[in-house]
């Protein structure tokens, strides 16, 4: 692939914005094209324009990070893979959807304009979901639901029908979401994002386009007089050379600082805790899962509460003593009081996980469902469903676990609105 940087003019040009091309790359790799960032930076649809060297590589650096984060959780997108220039990724070939979908966290800019009344650091919980169709000749006006399904839009045989219509709506609220948790990492509020969608040769819907410095409104410490994105050029009375300068200079920021939005190691961690070793198996299955959800951190302990009391006490203190958020699983058949006990000498949180079986099922699970007060466990029945409950607790403190907990539920939307 090293070969498409140093031939560029001998690419076929698909298409062509105010800020970024689109190359052919069917001859490397089937429905591929190579998207190359300009160093152009508009506003007001391009009545505002200028050129800043290097802007292209940090947009370009800024857009693959976003979207190696939200591969990693497991939303679908048309990201291939970075480069092979610095302000160049390989991606699907799509056709795109004309739509811009705004998702807003805090009322600002735009919105205020159009919403008369409506005191500016307004918080839409849940998030304002905005659509505008793309004309620049009309400065993109805003489009109502009913206003994108009349128009009967069909790409690649794929009707933009009710059903696409919600899902793109579910996954604009899903990918805002996780780059909030992300952005909040570094100590910054994404107050609004604008994302697109096309749709790939095979019919598939997906996260599309770019999403640079020129997608969001992000303030540091939720400051606005910070802020570090495109708004910065907007309100910018005169521009100067010493402002683009500044502009530069955030967007290298914005660069470096979503660089660190995908970490290799979880922030916590799952110790399993098993009854006897004939609890292996199920054990394995929670494994298995909690690594899918992004669960890096998981280790497996024999100790039963019955038989090695004084053990089991001090495996507790163990977790106790780091401070790294932890999750115990407990797993025991018959008399599964083993998450009870660790629940009651533990200020860490307890999943009772009983492997319950045809065989004295009913029975056996009142261990886990009657007991003390004082106690504060819960009881989970299903090695996936306790690993999925493990993972809603770490990723309060994990933006990927968070992630791909969306990127599952939109699935399960998905396979039913598809259908």
């Amino acid at each position: 692939m090293e070969q498409v940087a140093t031939k560029i003019s001998e690419l076929k040009l698909l298409a062509e914005g105010k800020t970024k091309q689109i190359f052919d790359l069917s001859h490397e790799q089937q429905h591929a094209v190579l998207v190359r960032s300009k160093d152009s930076l508009t506003a007001f649809n391009a009545k505002r324009r200028d050129e800043v060297e290097g802007k292209s590589t940090s947009a370009n650096r800024t857009t693959c990070n976003n979207f190696n984060l939200l591969k990693a959780c497991g939303v679908p997108t048309h990201f291939v893979r970075e480069g092979p220039g610095e302000n160049e990724f390989v991606a699907e070939n799509c056709a795109m959807v004309p739509i811009e979908w705004v998702a807003r966290r805090v009322a600002t800019g735009s919105f205020l304009k159009r919403n008369p009344g409506v005191p500016e650091g307004y918080v839409f919980a849940p998030l304002k979901i905005e659509t505008f169709f793309k004309d620049d000749a009309n400065d993109d006006p805003q489009w109502s639901d009913e206003q994108i399904l009349t128009k009967n839009f069909v790409f690649n045989g794929r009707n933009i029908g009710y059903a696409e219509v919600r899902l793109m709506k579910r996954l604009t609220e899903i990918v805002f979401r996780i780059l909030e948790r992300a952005w909040q990492t570094a100590s910054c509020t994404l107050v609004d994002l604008k994302i697109e969608f096309g749709v790939t040769k095979s019919g598939a819907l997906k996260v599309a386009d770019v999403i640079d410095n020129d997608s969001w409104r992000v303030w540091p410490n939720g400051d606005k007089r910070l802020q570090l994105d495109k708004q910065f050029y907007r309100d910018l009375s005169q521009v100067t050379d010493d402002a683009l300068k500044e502009l530069k200079k955030n967007y290298d920021k914005v660069a470096e600082l979503t660089g660190n939005f995908l970490h290799k190691e979880s922030f916590g961690r799952v110790v399993i805790i098993m009854g006897s070793k004939a609890d292996g198996e199920f054990a394995a299955t929670i494994q298995n899962k909690a690594a899918k959800l992004g669960i890096t951190r998981v280790e497996k302990h024999v100790c039963s509460a019955h038989k090695t009391t004084a053990e089991a006490l001090e495996l507790i203190t163990r977790f106790e003593a780091d401070n790294l958020p932890t999750v115990f699983i407990c797993i025991a058949g018959r008399s599964n009081g083993l998450g009870p006990v660790v629940a009651a000498n533990s200020t860490l949180p307890v999943i009772n996980a009983p492997p319950c079986g045809p065989d004295w099922a009913a029975q056996d699970v009142w261990s886990s469902l009657r007991m003390p007060s004082g106690i504060g466990c819960a009881t989970v029945l299903g090695a996936d469903e306790a690993a999925l409950a493990a993972a809603k607790i770490l990723g309060s403190n994990d933006h990927i676990i968070f992630g791909k907990i969306l990127a599952a539920q939109y699935e399960n939307v998905a396979s039913v609105l598809e259908a």
